[in-house]
């Protein structure tokens, strides 16, 4: 790729990262998002519906007759909260929606998408005077927090359209600085934004994979809103493209080498032990076969083990008679915190090698096990 249109891609990314992480769309309402992505591929030139579950479906091709699908996927929901409580003094208790780390969460601002449109709120912190000194390290869980939506009332609260059961989210921001971007809900709009210049990008291009692009739903919550469209789709193989924990920053130098600016994780290995016993072990010809893409194309990637996260491959390589599955992870650091980061680069590097992997994909690829 030439210089002139290496840069345009960067800056295309970069706008999409603007645009999508100033949208709600919390697991369960993704609404927004499913508009924006669906817009985004028809303007691109491909075809996209929306099925009954919120998966955004784009058809780049359909397979020539003999020839593999693929599906590339990334999620379009992010982490948030459920107004699980109105006190009658007007302040709010929360429930988690996936994820949340509640160390990071006193004094964060919050949208709460309410029944008369958004609604902002502070999430409250004990003032300092009257802190005693056995409450100064400790983390409230979720239970103990409340928020401040400047109501003195339930009354007041539900006049404002906030109601038990409505969705928060942290309040937006976007900044950037270079090839670095700090902004909410990069997990996973970084791979939202891969998937719309993969559409535009291979829009344009001939050839004989069936390749479908999915923005899945409700995959901070329990992972299976994809079920859906890979039963639908029934490709040969999937590539999920999702977040990695970057171990560029000081606390993390122990936790592995994958830091911004080095190209996308390709995970060799990845495993949640915390309750939900999955992960992806990637198909042992699929992964040759990306590394080998990376490697001849000269596209920088880094080789990762995910040990505590889980993507929408975890469930999709079991389905039908089994899906060979490949994560790429755009590293990222602060996952899952008010304010994430990424590199812009890692996510041009990622598209850059996907167009390749799917243009240099043969017609009858041999994924299977054993040995021959």
């Amino acid at each position: 790729m030439d210089r002139r249109k290496a840069q345009t891609m960067l800056e295309k990314i970069a706008g999409l990262l603007e645009s999508m992480t100033a949208i709600p769309a919390p697991a369960g309402a993704e609404d927004l998002m499913i508009d924006y992505m669906r817009k985004a591929f028809i303007e691109a030139g491909v075809s996209a519906s929306v099925d009954i579950l919120g998966n955004v479906v784009a058809c780049v091709r359909k397979a020539r007759p003999g020839w593999p699908t693929v599906m590339v996927i990334a999620h379009m929901d992010q982490v948030g909260f459920v107004v699980r409580k109105i006190e009658s003094s007007g302040y709010l208790r929360l429930s988690r929606l996936g994820g949340i780390p509640e160390k990071s969460l006193a004094c964060q601002r919050i949208i709460i998408l309410g029944e008369k449109g958004p609604v902002p709120g502070l999430i409250a912190a004990k003032a300092h005077h009257a802190t005693r000194p056995e409450e100064k390290y400790r983390v409230l869980p979720i239970d103990e927090v409340f928020v401040d939506v400047c109501a003195s009332s339930a009354r007041e609260v539900n006049e404002m359209g906030v109601a038990v059961g409505n969705f928060a989210v942290y309040e937006p921001h976007f900044y950037r600085r270079g090839d670095i971007v700090q902004a909410t809900s990069l997990d996973n709009r970084a791979g939202c934004a891969a998937l719309l210049v993969l559409a535009e990008e291979l829009a344009k291009r001939n050839f004989g994979v069936g390749l479908y692009l999915v923005g899945s739903v409700q995959e901070e919550f329990n992972l299976r809103g994809i079920l859906p469209a890979a039963r639908a789709i029934q490709p040969t193989l999937g590539i999920s493209i999702d977040v990695s924990v970057a171990s560029d920053t000081p606390d993390l130098g122990y936790f592995g080498d994958l830091r911004l600016g080095g190209g996308p994780a390709i995970n060799l290995f990845s495993f949640h032990g915390r309750g939900e016993l999955n992960g992806v072990l990637p198909n042992p010809k699929l992964k040759s076969y990306i590394l080998s893409i990376a490697e001849s194309r000269k596209i920088p990637v880094q080789r990762n083990t995910f040990f505590g996260g889980l993507t929408d491959a975890s469930y999709v390589q079991l389905e039908g008679p089994g899906i060979p599955c490949i994560e790429l992870g755009i590293p990222l650091r602060y996952t899952h915190a008010p304010i994430e980061a990424c590199a812009i680069s890692d996510i041009k590097s990622c598209i850059e090698l996907l167009i390749s992997a799917v243009m240099d994909l043969p017609d009858r690829p041999d994924l299977s096990r054993g040995v021959n």
